[in-house]
C-alpha cells in the first residue's frame, strides 16, 4: 500500500498480512505511517496504489460503510463523535440499517457492563471526559460483531484494571476468530497481548516480528532504528516556596452530568513535579479548568498563584502571572485544528514570548518560535504553515507540549502528557519536565497512566468524584496504593475507610 499527501511520502509499499484470531500488532513511531495505513483499511483514505485480499478475494474499500459491509471495525484513535449527540445517538449513526433506540440502549447498557466499560447510553457526549468517549468507540465497534477489528490506541486514556478488563474481551475474541489489528506504543502492552507484530519506520516496512521472541526493547529498536535511553534516575528534588496552591476549592458541575468540585486542597512547591491519578471522568476536566482559568472560582483567595489571590482571575491574566496549561483533549481544546502550527503557537505564546509590537503580530518570531517547538521536540511535519488537525495524534501532542514548555513558564499544569506520544517522545517529555522543575518552576501531573506517574512525580494522590486524597512521597507508594485512592479509599488506616 501506498500513499502520498502533499510533501509526505506517508505509506511507501507497506505489506501487512493478518490471520482470523490473531491479535497483531502494527508498531512505529509518532508519523510512521500507521494511522494512513488503517485508514485505508477502513476505507476512510484510498491509496495510491496497492491491494487489498480480504478472505482471499480482492475488494476495493472505497468507504467506511463498504468496509462495516465486509466485517471490519475500527475504534480510533480521535473519536468520531458528534458532541451535541448522546451516547446511543451517536452510535446509532455507525449502523448501517435502522434500529429501535431503547432496545439500542439496553443494548448498550448490556455490553457496557459484560466488559467493564460503564457507560451512560443517553449521557450528552460534550459531557463525557476523555475515557468516557473512548469507550464509546469500543462499544461501538463490539456491536457490529466484526471479522476484523482495528484499534488506534484503545488504552492510552484507560486504567490498568480497564486495560486488563480490555485485555480479557480482546483474546476472548481472538479465541473465537476475530482478527485483531492493534496500534500502541505501549510495547508491554504489545508484549502480553499481540501474536505478532508489523513494524514501520518513515512510511516504510521494516521487519514483521513474532511477538513472543522479542522484547520491549528490541521491538523499540526496530521502531526508533535506534536503542531506548534507560530511563533516567530518580532526580534530587530541591524544592523551594509555594509556588501554586489550592484552598478548600469547591465548584459547582455546569449541567447535572457533569463532576462537582469538594473541598480542594493542594500546594505544589517549586521544584517540584506533584501527580494526580484518576479514572476518567472523576473531576479531572473540572479540576484543570478552575485552575488555568476557564472557570473562575466565587472566592479569589481558592486559587494562589505566588501569594496573589487568582481565583477570579481569566485565563490570558494567569498566564501573564506565570501559570500554563495542556489540556488532555488535543484537537479543539490545546490546539486550534483549522489554524496553522504558527497560529496554534501564537495562540497561548503572544504574552511570555513577544510575539506581540502595540498590537500587532510580529510574525518572523511567531514562525520561529513554531519552528522552535518542532525542532526541540522532533515534531515530525512538513512546515509550520500545516495545519494542526494534518498532524498525527502523537506529533501534534508533541508540539503542544512543546509549545508550553518552551515558553518556561512559572507553574505548567498538563493532563496526560504522554497520551499516544511513541516511546521516544515520551522520554523527550518527561526529560523536559524535569528540567523545567529543576529550573524552579512548579508542576502539576494529572495522568491515567500510573507508570508515567510513579516515574515522574515527585508526590502522588488521587481524585475520585471530585474528591481530591491526600498526598503521599512517590518512593513511599505503589501501583496498588494509587488504585486505592483511584477508588477513593483512605491510606490512613489501612484502605478499609472512604475518603472523606
Amino acid at each position: 500500500m501506498t500513499k502520498t499527501f502533499p510533501g509526505v511520502l506517508a505509506n511507501d509499499s507497506v505489506d501487512l498480512r493478518i490471520k482470523p484470531g490473531e491479535v497483531h500488532a502494527l508498531l512505529g513511531e509518532n508519523g510512521a505511517g500507521k494511522s494512513t495505513l488503517v485508514k485505508m483499511i477502513y476505507g476512510i483514505l484510498k491509496p495510491d496504489s496497492g491491494t487489498i485480499l480480504y478472505n482471499g478475494e480482492q475488494v476495493e474499500i472505497h468507504s467506511p460503510a463498504r468496509a462495516r459491509e465486509l466485517g471490519i471495525a475500527m475504534v480510533f484513535q480521535h473519536f468520531s463523535l458528534f458532541d451535541s449527540l448522546s451516547v446511543v445517538e451517536n452510535i446509532s449513526l455507525g449502523m448501517d440499517e435502522k434500529v429501535d433506540m431503547n432496545a439500542l440502549a439496553a443494548e448498550i447498557l448490556d455490553l457496557s457492563e459484560k466488559y467493564g466499560l460503564p457507560l451512560d447510553p443517553h449521557r450528552h457526549v460534550y459531557t463525557l471526559s476523555v475515557g468516557e468517549r473512548q469507550r464509546i468507540e469500543i462499544i461501538r465497534c463490539l456491536l457490529q460483531k466484526p471479522q476484523l477489528l482495528v484499534m488506534d490506541e484503545p488504552t492510552s486514556v484507560l486504567t490498568p484494571q480497564e486495560v486488563n478488563k480490555l485485555f480479557v474481551t480482546l483474546n476472548r475474541l481472538a479465541d473465537e476468530g476475530l482478527a485483531i489489528l492493534y496500534i500502541s506504543h505501549k510495547l508491554d502492552e504489545i508484549k502480553e497481548l499481540c501474536h505478532k507484530a508489523t513494524i514501520l519506520r518513515l512510511g516504510k516496512l521494516v521487519a514483521t516480528a513474532d511477538v513472543a521472541r522479542e522484547s520491549a526493547s528490541s521491538l523499540a529498536t526496530m521502531m526508533m532504528g535506534e536503542e531506548l535511553q534507560e530511563n533516567q534516575p530518580r532526580r534530587s528534588i530541591n524544592v523551594g516556596e509555594v509556588r501554586l496552591k489550592v484552598d478548600n476549592l469547591t465548584m459547582e458541575a455546569a449541567d447535572a452530568t457533569g463532576i462537582s468540585l469538594k473541598d480542594i486542597n493542594l500546594e505544589v512547591r517549586a521544584g517540584e513535579i506533584v501527580g494526580i491519578a484518576g479514572v476518567a471522568g472523576n473531576g479531572q476536566d473540572e479540576l484543570l479548568k478552575a485552575l488555568n482559568g476557564e472557570e473562575t472560582c466565587r472566592m479569589s483567595e481558592c486559587v494562589v498563584i505566588d501569594d496573589k489571590h487568582s481565583g477570579k482571575l481569566s485565563p490570558n491574566a494567569r498566564r501573564k502571572a506565570g501559570l500554563a496549561s495542556v489540556p488532555e483533549k488535543r484537537l479543539g481544546h490545546g490546539a486550534v485544528p483549522d489554524m496553522s502550527l504558527i497560529d496554534n503557537a501564537f495562540m497561548t505564546g503572544f504574552n511570555r514570548m513577544g510575539l506581540l509590537i502595540k498590537g500587532i503580530i510580529n510574525y518572523s518570531k511567531t514562525r520561529n518560535f513554531a519552528n522552535q517547538v518542532i525542532n526541540d521536540f522532533a515534531v515530525k511535519t512538513p512546515g509550520a504553515n500545516v495545519q494542526a488537525e494534518s498532524l498525527s495524534g502523537g506529533n501534534l501532542q508533541k508540539f503542544i507540549i512543546g509549545r508550553e514548555l518552551t515558553q518556561r513558564p512559572d507553574i505548567l499544569i498538563v493532563s496526560q502528557p504522554t497520551w499516544g506520544v511513541d516511546a521516544g517522545a515520551a522520554q523527550t517529555i518527561h526529560r523536559s519536565l524535569r528540567e523545567l522543575a529543576e529550573k524552579g518552576a512548579a508542576l502539576l501531573i494529572i495522568s491515567q497512566d500510573l507508570d508515567e506517574l510513579m516515574e515522574i512525580s515527585d508526590r502522588i494522590g488521587a481524585i475520585c468524584g471530585g474528591k481530591l486524597s491526600k498526598f503521599y512521597p512517590t518512593e513511599e507508594m505503589t501501583i496498588e496504593k494509587v488504585g486505592l485512592l483511584m477508588a477513593g479509599v483512605s491510606l490512613e488506616d489501612g484502605g478499609n475507610n472512604n475518603v472523606a
